[in-house]
């Protein structure tokens, strides 16, 4: 599970938390949320205080915040640069200690830089844990490699191999005598979608990917063909510099000509030297893709549409074919790319300055 999380959170693809990140969406909804609850209390405070006169005048300035709201939330990179913000509000003063006396004031600035080492500890901790993975996944290979085997139908395991009691065996042999029942009253029964001729474990990879929780959002209808050829998926850990690289292993089919595809991520574990207790565990601060090549036609990340279009000298029309993104989970090997430093601080101020004209307007 916790490889999986690693590559399922793309969602703030420049600094985004390994751990944690979930909760940082949950604080940057609900402070949202809170934003236009309370635009919605001033609107109805002023609208008893003004009477019908100033219902339209305020029902338009809730609707322009609204829509300024929004236009901001769709600029990348907001969303991140949010995260960051209500990131550095944690541990803002409410005024207690300010009103401390100075030798405890003194006291408490102690406290502080013992927690930054202890910080500096972590962090460290976390760079040998992801040493030690590095070190055992050789030992990960051979388990990984047959289990690839298994699935694909290139190695069919022994009696041995195979013996395994739980829950579910109890399971199928109740649904094995109610199956012997039926067949005696002489209804039919649904045949079996894979074949007892079968090679492996068909679409094993595709079902294990729907089962998980928000990766199976991004698997559309259309995407399914292409991932039925899936047939292994590898994680490789790296050290220089620290990260994973996941590797998807396809037969060959009709959609693209490519036998692997791969997507790398750059972890770090360093503490800020601006916001030091800001430090939540490792957190990804890139990740790259791949091209893939698809076959002509085939490409499921876009759709082709038809529009008319009017030539500006002799006004004839002709009729042109555009391609549109659209959802896919394929769309998970072309991450969008990581700003630079001057597009966040641009990014910051606006949000700084589209706070203001929300909240004070």
């Amino acid at each position: 599970g916790r490889n999986w999380r690693k590559w399922c959170a793309d969602l703030f693809p420049r600094r985004t938390r390994v751990f944690g990140s979930l909760r940082s969406c949950c604080v940057l909804l609900w402070t949202c949320r809170f934003a236009i609850a309370m635009a919605d209390e001033e609107t109805k405070t002023e609208s008893v205080e003004t009477g019908e006169n100033g219902d339209a005048a305020d029902e338009a300035a809730g609707e322009e915040s609204g829509s300024v709201l929004s236009d901001v939330l769709k600029t990348p990179g907001v969303l991140e640069a949010v995260q960051d913000r209500l990131g550095a509000l944690v541990g803002m003063s409410s005024g207690y200690i300010e009103n401390l006396p100075e030798p405890v004031k003194r006291r408490i600035k102690a406290l502080k830089n013992l927690q930054v080492e202890c910080l500096k500890v972590e962090a460290k901790f976390y760079e040998e844990v992801h040493a030690l993975e590095c070190q055992y996944q050789t030992q990960y290979k051979q388990y990984y490699d047959k289990r690839s085997a298994i699935v694909s139908g290139g190695y069919e395991p022994t009696d041995a191999e195979c013996e395994w009691e739980d829950d579910d065996d109890e399971e199928e042999e109740e649904r094995g005598g109610e199956k012997a029942d039926k067949e005696a009253a002489g209804k039919q029964t649904e045949p079996s979608v894979v074949p007892v001729d079968a090679k492996g474990i068909p679409e094993f990879w595709l079902t294990a990917m729907k089962n998980i929780e928000n990766l199976n959002q991004q698997i559309q209808e259309y995407d399914e063909p292409a991932l039925q050829h899936l047939t292994n998926i590898e994680l490789e850990y790296t050290q220089n510099p620290m990260g994973f690289v996941l590797k998807f292993h396809f037969d060959p089919n009709e959609f693209f000509t490519d036998a692997v595809l791969t997507k790398t991520y750059e972890v770090k574990a360093e503490i800020s030297s601006n916001n030091p207790f800001a430090f939540d565990g490792p957190e990804v601060v890139k990740s790259t893709g791949c091209k893939i090549n698809w076959k002509k036609g085939k490409n499921v990340t876009v759709k082709a549409t038809k529009k008319k279009q009017k030539h500006k000298g002799h006004g004839q029309s002709r009729v042109v074919m555009k391609h549109v993104k659209v959802e896919s989970f394929f769309n998970f090997f072309d991450p969008p790319e990581a700003p630079s430093e001057d597009e966040e601080q641009e990014t910051e101020e606006l949000v700084s300055v589209s706070a203001c004209k929300i909240f004070h307007e």
